[in-house]
């Protein structure tokens, strides 16, 4: 399993078209991705499951990340959320 820690720098937080522009990023990965906040788990497949984390700006997020691709997966969606999120 791989993770990395996230700070949201959205100002708007995990709204719904950067959740779901993360979905359709996370479904190009075979591994399961999950997004945590304050001990709450998401499935970063799922946009209602993302969407319910509430994460705002200056929130941390800790993305992990565990399956055949875990590595490509967890460097990529590294990138994603310092562009993204």
């Amino acid at each position: 399993m791989k993770s990395f820690e996230h700070i949201i720098t959205n100002p708007i937080g995990i709204h719904a078209r950067p959740a779901g522009n993360l979905v359709k990023f996370a479904k190009t990965f075979d591994s399961e991705i999950t997004v945590e906040k304050n001990g709450k788990e998401a499935d970063a497949k799922k946009l209602f499951s993302l969407l319910s984390l509430g994460a705002m700006c200056q929130d941390k997020v800790t993305v992990k990340v565990e399956g055949p691709d875990e590595d490509a997966a967890c460097e990529a969606l590294k990138e994603h959320f310092i562009m993204e999120l």
